[in-house]
């Protein structure tokens, strides 16, 4: 179904939440103003594959926008509101999108893009600002009210295209397959979105994470497809998760793992305060969830948290329900879409238990935009439908996945392939620390050593005691070859809205350092 639908039948229902600012919007509301928004793009002489791109925080300007787009068959590219004006030139270049929705109170780079765009880039046409304040340089969403609330006379679905989050590189265009055709009719991923929640009543879903990355974009259109209310935060804060959970009494959330240790890390009489019991399902993913800190989410949600494992290429998808966890501690599910090849380097096949790149094969083909190199990277060497994002695992006897770490995070000491997760998931267990990324940095003799950066609970316990009772925390659970060799500190770890760590800016400075004495 599509949003339209539910306007006409329950006109009244709330669609759209932001539950830390109040802001609402109904099904009606929905409906008028994404059909004002779709005749405004038809105005600026937009057409059905023409892209767009939409740079805004959550809030109600967010789904208006996104179902315009939709409405007028457009590819609405989405972008983090926290590039900066350089990067999100270049990905806006990259799509050669003409048309960019944002806000002021996205900051600098709003002001820069609706400033400078004709000298950024040449094939932005127009930018418009949405909200009361103006951007100088931008035309106001607000003209769109002088359209009529009636659908536009041309409607054929549009999509989205989501730029990877650049954890590791320059950001990459994920082109899915996406068929134009009504507006009615719902792409496979949203489909296996809504398989995957069932016949939750009433549909009530809750989305912490910004609306510009895959996981929550995808609830907040499966929900609103679904004719449910679509519940969001302007920006993650653990009470006011579990707050906006009782208050709207939801009965589906998805999460990252950071959230989980965020919440985890309030005190017992405040989780406690909150009643949560009209929760019938939790989703979570986008990063390893470390086993100890699931097995007291567990305790304190009950049996209703199940994983999956994916990517925004949706080459494959994994799925495991939190009574098979138990059994399988730390995997991330059998296979629900895509058979699971796990090969070395040069693609050749592994035994079942043996760590390998981890290849999806199917026939839903992805590309990366305008990078032809990167996609037949991700291609197996000799299989065109197996496809790999870079994620290592094994596969055990039963079929289940148990992933290991990125192979762009691999640390290669002495000649020993080293994964960091097997670290992290180690000292994320002492009461000491509140956050940790581990990383390989330059070492004469061995090429790399294990680093260990954390984000302790308390700035003044960093000291060099705290370093050497974290090594030695590490000795007691894991080799010591995955063992930090040395520990930094850091008040607060670079993780995305995602929950991802952004390594690269944390292997930067040690790596410019060594080239810089060279």
């Amino acid at each position: 179904m599509h949003p339209y639908q539910h306007a006409l039948t329950h006109p009244d229902r709330l669609a759209f939440v932001v539950a830390d600012t109040g802001e609402k919007l109904t099904y009606r509301q929905l409906d008028e103003l994404t059909n004002q928004g779709a005749h405004l793009f038809r105005k600026l002489g937009l057409r059905p594959g023409d892209r767009i791109g939409l740079l805004l925080k959550n809030s109600p300007a967010f789904p208006v926008a996104y179902w315009a787009g939709q409405r007028a068959g457009l590819i609405v590219t989405l972008l983090s509101t926290h590039l900066k004006p350089s990067e999100a030139s270049y990905i806006l270049a990259n799509c050669r999108a003409r048309v960019l929705i944002t806000s002021a109170d996205v900051g600098e780079t709003a002001q820069v893009l609706a400033r400078d765009h004709q000298e950024l880039v040449a094939e932005l046409e127009h930018v418009i600002s949405v909200g009361q304040e103006p951007l100088a340089g931008a035309i106001s969403w607000e003209e769109a009210a002088a359209f009529p609330v009636t659908p536009i006379s041309d409607q054929i679905s549009g999509y989205y295209m989501i730029y990877s989050s650049g954890t590791t590189g320059r950001p990459k265009g994920i082109v899915l397959q996406h068929q134009p055709g009504p507006i009615e009719q719902e792409s496979s991923i949203e489909e296996t979105s809504r398989l995957s929640v069932g016949n939750l009543e009433p549909l009530v879903t809750f989305n912490a994470a910004p609306l510009y990355h895959g996981a929550p974009l995808v609830s907040m259109i499966t929900t609103l497809r679904g004719g449910g209310t679509a519940v969001v935060l302007r920006k993650f804060d653990a009470v006011a998760a579990l707050r906006a959970i009782e208050t709207w009494r939801v009965t589906f959330a998805q999460f990252v793992p950071t959230m989980f240790v965020r919440m985890l890390a309030l005190p017992d009489a405040v989780r406690k305060s909150f009643d949560l019991s009209s929760l019938r399902l939790v989703h979570h993913a986008a990063a390893p969830c470390p086993i100890s800190v699931k097995r007291r989410m567990l305790d304190w949600f009950g049996p209703i948290i199940h994983e999956y494992y994916s990517g925004t290429e949706a080459n494959g998808v994994c799925f495991i329900s939190p009574e098979e966890w138990l059994r399988k501690p730390g995997s991330v599910g059998r296979a629900i879409f895509g058979k699971i090849h796990v090969c070395n380097e040069d693609g050749d096949e592994l035994p079942t238990g043996s760590e390998g790149l981890i290849y999806f094969e199917n026939d839903r083909p992805f590309e990366y935009l305008n990078d032809r190199e990167r996609t037949v990277a991700a291609l197996h060497p000799r299989h065109p439908t197996w496809s790999t994002i870079g994620d290592i695992g094994r596969i055990d006897d039963d079929g289940y996945l148990f992933l290991t770490d990125r192979r762009d995070f691999t640390i290669i000491s002495g000649g020993v392939n080293i994964y960091p997760r097997i670290t992290e998931d180690a000292l994320i267990q002492h009461p000491a620390v509140a956050d940790v990324a581990v990383i390989g940095v330059p070492d004469n003799d061995l090429g790399e050593a294990v680093k260990a950066i954390v984000e302790p609970k308390d700035w003044s316990a960093a000291s060099p005691e705290l370093e050497r009772a974290l090594i030695d925390h590490c000795r007691a659970l894991i080799s010591r070859t995955s063992c930090p060799r040395s520990v930094d500190f850091v008040r607060e770890l670079p993780r995305l809205p995602t929950g991802k760590l952004a390594k690269h800016e944390l292997r930067r400075p040690y790596w410019e350092a060594r080239s810089d004495t060279q």
